[in-house]
């Protein structure tokens, strides 16, 4: 990949991260976790004891301290900044509140064509306390490492915005989905202006890559997958800055995993309920891919962390492009010292 015309490269350029992200010969594989600053972390749970999570997403500061401490802690090749993917919902109107151990909540819920019309086009400045965390954070780590921005996928933010919340069955989104198309499109299409300028601005500030999650996209069926979502994803991947990776993941998708190639990413993230080989096989060796430890594991011994570890890198076969992750976040249950057993590990068995 080129820098966009203007640009050179940043220092991390030849990191092992962003060289397998390119499918490039690397020394070994590298390693970073989704969830890598969270609740597994003693100094985390601390912190979070008087600040309340939106308002730590929210301070610049705090979130370059989180992230920055969490990449070096851990020995990771890459830091993922400290956010959450529901913070844009504020911008578009709507009121967001984490209540504890209740999860997000949302009002008003988003079910119908009015409401869908009455939400607001998000002003990329709106969320500027976000780029200037980037902007911090990329300061604050060493100038090596390559730190990751990301968002929610289009479907995962517009299920969040009609159901109010998570959800099992995401009966209200698909309600919308079937009874009214014109309106579910025109919810995508207003979700995926907004994360396109959420992204990027964050690479503008300082994301070497950048990562979508979606999250529930493993409820839908192949069809609905081509029809509601996989048009809108890959409108947002065009619209993002050429030249910088874009890694698009999503759970529960043994399904999907051809639809998310053909929607697009520089990297296919799997989660752990698929094999790491066959669902290559599946997305193309042109394809970078991520993943894909069961993140329970983590609650094993050092053997057994070393074992699924060598596991996932023999189906890798030392090919170019294999990041290693977790098929999801770090558990809070996490022993931390276990996440520092996996990333040596996968560092010393992935030695070329």
């Amino acid at each position: 990949m080129t820098p966009p015309a203007g640009r050179t490269h940043h220092p991390s350029h030849d990191s092992a991260f962003l060289r397998a992200c390119r499918r490039e010969e690397v020394r070994y594989t590298p390693i970073w976790l989704m969830r890598q600053a969270g609740r597994y972390m003693k100094e985390y749970r601390e912190l979070r004891a008087h600040t309340s999570f939106l308002d730590l997403c929210k301070s610049p500061a705090l979130v370059a301290e989180v992230t920055s401490f969490a990449a070096d802690r851990t020995g990771v090749d890459a830091a993922i900044l400290f956010s959450d993917l529901l913070l844009p919902v504020e911008a578009m109107g709507l009121r967001l509140a984490y209540d504890e151990g209740e999860g997000p909540t949302i009002t008003p819920a988003v079910r119908d064509a009015a409401s869908v019309d009455s939400l607001q086009e998000v002003d990329p400045d709106a969320l500027s306390y976000v780029y200037e965390g980037v902007r911090r954070t990329r300061a604050d780590l060493p100038v090596g490492l390559p730190l990751i921005g990301f968002a929610g996928a289009p479907f995962t933010l517009a299920s969040y915005l009609i159901e109010g919340g998570a959800s099992r069955h995401f009966a209200q989104t698909k309600t919308l989905m079937y009874r009214d198309e014109g309106a579910w499109t025109a919810l995508m299409e207003k979700v995926v202006r907004a994360q396109a300028g959420f992204l990027t601005r964050q690479i503008r500030a300082g994301a070497q890559a950048v990562q979508l999650f979606d999250s529930w996209a493993g409820c839908l069926s192949p069809a609905d997958y081509r029809r509601y979502v996989q048009p809108h994803t890959a409108a947002l991947i065009r619209g993002l800055p050429a030249g910088v990776p874009v890694i698009h993941f999503a759970t529960g998708t043994a399904g999907l995993l051809r639809d998310m190639r053909a929607a697009g990413g520089t990297v296919i993230g799997f989660d752990w309920r698929v094999e790491l080989d066959a669902a290559w096989d599946a997305v193309g060796h042109d394809a970078a891919v991520m993943g894909n430890l069961d993140p329970a594991v983590l609650l094993g011994d050092e053997a057994t962390i070393r074992e699924n570890a060598r596991r996932i890198l023999d189906q890798a076969a030392g090919r170019p492009g294999h990041v290693f992750n977790l098929g999801h976040g770090v558990l809070p249950e996490t022993p931390e010292m276990n996440v520092s057993v996996l990333v040596e590990a996968v560092h010393e068995l992935s030695r070329r």
